[in-house]
């Protein structure tokens, strides 16, 4: 737990949860909707692994009051040898502006580190984001550089910030 919000496995219930924050125009938020996908996606991958694999995995943000959102991983191979994580969150619209977000990404950082071997996560969101990028800079990612026209929304190509954070790193 890290003051008001603790990570937990998604359950058969968090489902529809998952599917509106990625579904939804009117719950993902601005810098998340990116058309309508495969809605079912979730449920799949819940049936067969839970959202927890080897290569990436999904976690349920929970607060007092419940599901506040998820967080999630994928790995990214970075050599033959090696490879970083690469992170994700949704929050639902109720949970957003509060530092949810920022003690999210921490928590994940510290989980992903705490039993795996990787030495690098990465996380990136458009220039526009300034929410994220003031919530990842919080949990202690350092601004590496900006990715130009790396993301298609809402008609335009948008340019993208991206964040590390090393094992190595000193925590907030």
């Amino acid at each position: 737990m890290d003051d008001q919000v603790s990570l937990r496995p998604v359950r058969e219930a968090d489902l529809a949860v998952l599917e509106s924050l990625t579904e939804n125009p009117e719950v993902t938020g601005e810098f998340a909707w990116f058309g309508y996908g495969d809605p079912m996606r979730y449920r799949r991958s819940w049936a067969e692994n839970a959202l927890l694999g080897p290569e990436g995995g999904t976690l349920m943000v929970a607060g007092d009051t419940g599901s506040l959102g998820f967080v999630s991983w994928g790995r990214r191979r970075t050599t033959r040898s090696s490879y970083c994580w690469v992170l994700g969150i949704a929050m639902l619209p109720d949970a957003r502006g509060r530092g949810l977000g920022t003690q999210a990404h921490r928590l994940l950082a510290r989980y992903l580190f705490d039993h795996t071997t990787a030495h690098r996560l990465e996380a990136d969101t458009e220039t526009g984001n300034v929410a994220e990028q003031r919530a990842l800079e919080k949990a202690g990612f350092v601004r590496e550089g900006i990715m130009r026209g790396c993301a298609w929304r809402d008609g335009a190509w948008r340019d993208g910030v991206i964040y590390s954070l090393l094992r190595t790193d000193p925590r907030p």
